[in-house]
């Protein structure tokens, strides 16, 4: 049998199962009608009422022009379970002891990290308590796991900012502000020798850029060219397949060429992306080139299977190839702990100090479970990190500029059952807050099932595309940030699904008129105030909106469950 074969039996089980109800004519008597933007708002919807949309999906899941495929995301491909690694060394064995808070236990806790790197891998536990760290913990290894007795009994109270620790981070593209603003944690998971290379330049005031191929991009060598194929497809041909090997992981490179065709796929193409000035927007075309990382799931002569279907299109005038990447940290997490800050003032806004939580840097198949920041600048991030799952976290206390923050070309990560709780303290002049923040040529990530109780639905421009945000509830009271010259907010397939808002603001929740080929399902009816956003292109988006103006009556409820269904 084919795939297609495969999934289109499946559809009809995974339907019932994530509707309650056979996706059928039946099913389609109790549709709302499709709107766009600026017509009225749809008449409620009987609870649990099936998009036109859903139905659509599931006929052609890897290449529907609005709605990405998600079903792949996070860890392992989207895994339910977590590994689960042998505890190799607790922190009491290195020196760490819960005291009276005057001893400095990142000493020991980096000792007992180093030690479980050098026996293979392995889990580091930590006892209830509270540990007082002045330095930042490193997670280098792979199969390194570090593990408190929860987030309410495990806490490791951190004295000191990383502008302390390391250094001023002075950004890339010039000016004042400080990268710590959007980059590093005092937990940080990265490989070993990626991580000394960017202290090493950020000492040297060489600000480097952050991703899979080093500080100047020139880490990485071609295994093979790829031949033409579309998005969606699981297997490409490639030239030479002999440097390739069932469970490597690889970087499929896109460039983009003179007429910026790659970049105009990415927004959905048509009149709108090829009538767009994209020469000027210097901060996004230093992105490029697109780089996604992926496994190699079996190799049959030059025909070489994926573990995820193809983002984009591969078209030969992107000079597609398959290459090599600096060391990937794989299968390390951070469970059951709560890092908590010395609570500080908030900075003003790209002024952060460098109190920032959890970080995961070209990371893949690594996760964090159970584990809340707090009284953070900014609390968890993915700098160039795929395939990784953030679950059961959550960003408390005085307030932050970046709650969570996805960036530097991260893709197919899944953040699920997180919380950003209001903040403790009013938020100081100057200071901004954003929200769930996606950016820089980042796809394919998703975020299901959150409680925001203050923030937004963030982009930074520069072109993120296919993401989704989907069960939801959220407050609406940040706002987005991003350079001019980063280029566009919204790349296409973005899709809002089932989406509940507080405060009824419309701002970066209702996208049908700002993203293009992306869709808004089940968003209770909303108003524009305090943020009013124009698209970047012109002309029709063909964006869709279905099932506006009704509260948690789409089904399925959650849109990354039911593609996992399929």
């Amino acid at each position: 049998m084919t795939r297609r074969t495969l999934l289109g039996s499946a559809t009809a089980v995974a339907a019932v199962a994530v509707t309650g109800a056979a996706a059928g004519p039946a099913a389609a008597t109790g549709q709302a009608a499709t709107t766009t933007a600026g017509s009225p708002p749809s008449t409620p919807a009987r609870h649990g009422e099936v998009p036109a949309i859903w139905r659509e999906f599931t006929r052609s899941p890897f290449t529907h022009p609005q709605i990405p495929y998600v079903g792949r995301a996070g860890l392992g491909g989207g895994a339910a379970r977590l590994p689960r690694r042998r505890v190799v060394t607790d922190v009491r064995h290195h020196g760490a002891f819960a005291a009276d808070g005057t001893t400095d236990c990142a000493p020991a806790i980096n000792r007992a990290i180093a030690a479980a790197g050098r026996a293979g891998g392995g889990t580091v536990t930590i006892p209830p308590g509270t540990y007082r760290i002045d330095d930042l913990i490193r997670i280098g290894h792979s199969n390194v796991v570090l593990r408190g007795a929860g987030s309410g009994r495990t806490t490791l109270h951190a004295t000191k900012n990383l502008t302390e620790l390391i250094g001023a981070y002075g950004s890339r593209y010039g000016g004042d502000k400080s990268s710590w603003s959007w980059a590093g944690g005092l937990i940080w998971l990265a490989p070993t020798a990626r991580l000394d290379s960017l202290v090493d330049a950020i000492r040297a005031k060489a600000w480097p850029f952050e991703g899979w191929t080093g500080n100047t991009r020139d880490a990485w060598q071609t295994l093979t060219t790829v031949e033409p194929a579309r998005q969606g497809s699981w297997t490409v041909t490639v030239a030479d397949a002999s440097g390739l090997r069932p469970g490597a992981l690889v970087l499929l490179r896109l460039a983009d060429d003179a007429d910026h065709t790659l970049l105009e796929h990415m927004s959905g193409g048509g009149p709108g992306p090829e009538a767009y000035s994209w020469d000027d927007k210097t901060k996004l075309t230093s992105y490029v080139p697109y780089e996604w990382p992926v496994r190699v799931a079996r190799v049959r002569g030059r025909r070489v299977t994926l573990e995820r279907p193809l983002p984009l299109d591969v078209r030969t005038e992107w000079d597609p190839r398959l290459t090599t990447h600096v060391e990937e940290l794989t299968g390390s997490g951070v469970e059951g702990l709560t890092l908590e800050a010395v609570e500080t003032p908030q900075s003003p806004h790209l002024l952060d100090k460098g109190y920032n939580g959890v970080v995961l840097q070209c990371a893949y198949d690594c996760w964090v479970d159970d584990v809340t920041v707090r009284h953070v600048d900014n609390g968890f991030g993915l700098v160039a990190a795929s395939a990784c799952t953030l679950r059961r976290t959550r960003v408390a206390g005085r307030g932050s500029h970046h709650p969570y923050f996805c960036r530097e070309g991260s893709h197919d990560n899944l953040i699920e059952d997180f919380t950003i709780e209001e903040r403790t303290v009013p938020a100081p002049a100057g200071t901004q807050l954003h929200g769930i923040n996606v950016e820089g040529l980042s796809s394919y990530n998703v975020w299901s099932r959150g409680d925001m109780r203050m923030g937004t639905f963030d982009s930074h421009r520069g072109l993120p595309f296919a993401n989704v945000r989907t069960d939801i509830t959220v407050d609406n009271d940040g706002r987005h940030g991003g350079d001019a010259s980063a280029g566009p907010l919204f790349g296409a397939r973005f899709t809002h699904w089932n989406i509940r808002v507080t405060n009824g603001r419309a701002g970066l929740m209702k996208i049908d008129g700002l993203a293009p080929y992306s869709a808004t399902v089940g968003v209770n009816e909303v108003t524009e105030f305090d943020q009013i956003d124009v698209p970047d292109f012109t002309g029709d988006l063909h964006a869709r909106l279905e099932l506006y103006g009704t509260t948690d009556a789409v089904r399925p409820r959650n849109l990354y469950e039911a593609q996992r269904g399929l």
